[in-house]
């Protein structure tokens, strides 16, 4: 393949990615939508008998090229999102957040893994996890723009879905890193249980991963202070930021074990929160990956989407993971609201919140369909329709949701008798 013959494919993605995220966001939702429905749209063309459109957008070597590329946003995605991670949003809530996030993690992760051993009870325990594990993952920008527009962000229950946000992300993350980890110490046989001998090898390379990208980054904070103060808002500082989350998610899978998503967001984590020049550098990174690297990203998903292979089982098994993702953060998080004594209103609106889904779980899904034990991978590229469906119903209801009861909790308060003055003394 000739250079220039990825122009054409990169050209239809960008410019119909484009279009197709307008078109979501005037409707209220997200972007990433929108880039997913371009893909899909893109990859109906394969359908079209004609032989030179096949070479043109769905060679194999063009495929591996976009997939190049897309990861590469991926990688972009996770740095940023990194970057934006402030833990000290976490002191705002205190423990309410903790408990909001555990329960968050806790129980979607459960019934995720329940449904996939429900359905198929011979798969490996790593296979049956991985599908557990995708639905923890959350994205409140939607959550955020509706609380932002009726005023309700800076409230208990906006504060509390921001920081059980941040904490769920760190979460989610430490999750998949170490069952990505179990899968790459495997012996090459599906049934590689957790009592494998590698068990013990995989734990001390994940913690060491940790360990080390801990102790490296408290000498790049050090070096990027001076950086700093010497070359404020100057583009150094955000190539090196690159550089450095290009060296840390290579580290992570390559010697490591750990997935290279991991390593880029422990950079950002390490990067961000308290520098100076942490909004110049997330303002770059998301410029060169969402205009360019994440679309290819979301558009190949997109286009890659297989439905003949879904059979009536799998079906089955779709449409109940879609419920358990839906309904795990909506009573997990609501309950561990509860939990901490908020209102059943207050209670349902965080469940609400942090229900929806983005980014995130499409890339967390992909790392499973990645992963492979056994030249199988752990989980079924069929799932990718049912995920497009959680990010689809959770961006929806979300919102329509959200403003019914706060609309209602306003009616509430002006039915209610005003309070009685009391008698001056």
């Amino acid at each position: 393949m000739e250079a220039f013959e990825v122009l054409l494919p990169l050209a239809l993605i960008l410019l119909l990615s484009k279009l197709m995220g307008m078109g979501a966001h005037k409707i209220g939702m997200p972007a990433v939508i929108g880039m997913l429905v371009a893909g899909v749209l893109i990859g109906l063309l394969s359908y079209i008998p004609w032989q030179p459109l096949h070479e043109a957008f769905f060679g194999e070597e063009i495929k591996f090229a976009l997939d190049v590329m897309g990861k590469i946003g991926v990688v972009l995605i996770m740095f940023s999102t990194g970057l934006g991670t402030d833990l000290k949003k976490l002191k705002q809530t205190g423990i309410a957040s903790v408990v909001i996030t555990t329960m968050g993690v806790v129980v979607p992760m459960g019934l995720g893994t329940l449904v996939a051993f429900l359905f198929f009870p011979a798969a490996s325990p790593l296979s049956i996890l991985f599908y557990g594990a995708i639905l923890t993952a959350t994205s409140v920008s939607v959550t955020v723009a509706v609380l932002k527009e009726l005023g309700k962000l800076d409230t208990k229950v906006g504060t509390s879905i921001v920081a059980a946000a941040v904490l769920d992300d760190v979460i989610g993350i430490i999750v998949l890193s170490i069952l990505t980890g179990f899968a790459s110490g495997g012996d090459g046989e599906v049934g590689w249980s957790w009592f494998h001998p590698n068990a013990v090898m995989v734990t001390v390379k994940i913690v060491a991963f940790f360990v080390a990208a801990i102790a490296l980054g408290v000498g790049l904070r050090k070096l990027f202070d001076r950086l700093e103060r010497k070359a404020p808002h100057n583009r150094r500082v955000p190539i090196i930021s690159l550089a450095a989350c290009f060296v840390y998610a290579y580290a992570a899978e390559k010697l490591f074990g750990v997935a290279d998503i991991t390593g880029a967001y422990v950079a950002g984590i390490l990067l961000g929160g308290t520098l100076s020049e942490t909004p110049y550098i997330e303002n770059k990174v998301d410029t060169m990956g969402y205009l360019f690297f994440s679309p290819i990203f979301f558009a190949t998903i997109g286009m890659n989407l297989d439905f003949s292979g879904i059979t009536v089982n799998f079906l089955a098994f779709g449409f109940c993971f879609v419920a358990a993702g839906l309904l795990g953060k909506l009573l997990g998080c609501g309950a561990g609201a509860k939990l901490c004594r908020f209102t059943w209103r207050e209670s349902a609106n965080v469940g609400l919140g942090m229900m929806v889904r983005a980014e995130v779980i499409l890339i967390c899904a992909q790392k499973g369909i990645d992963a492979t034990v056994g030249g199988v991978s752990l989980v079924s590229p069929l799932i990718m329709p049912f995920v497009f469906l959680i990010i689809l119903i959770s961006s929806v209801l979300t919102p329509v949701f959200l403003k019914l009861s706060y609309a209602r909790e306003a009616k509430k308060r002006q039915a209610a008798p005003p309070p009685e003055e009391q008698p001056q003394a």
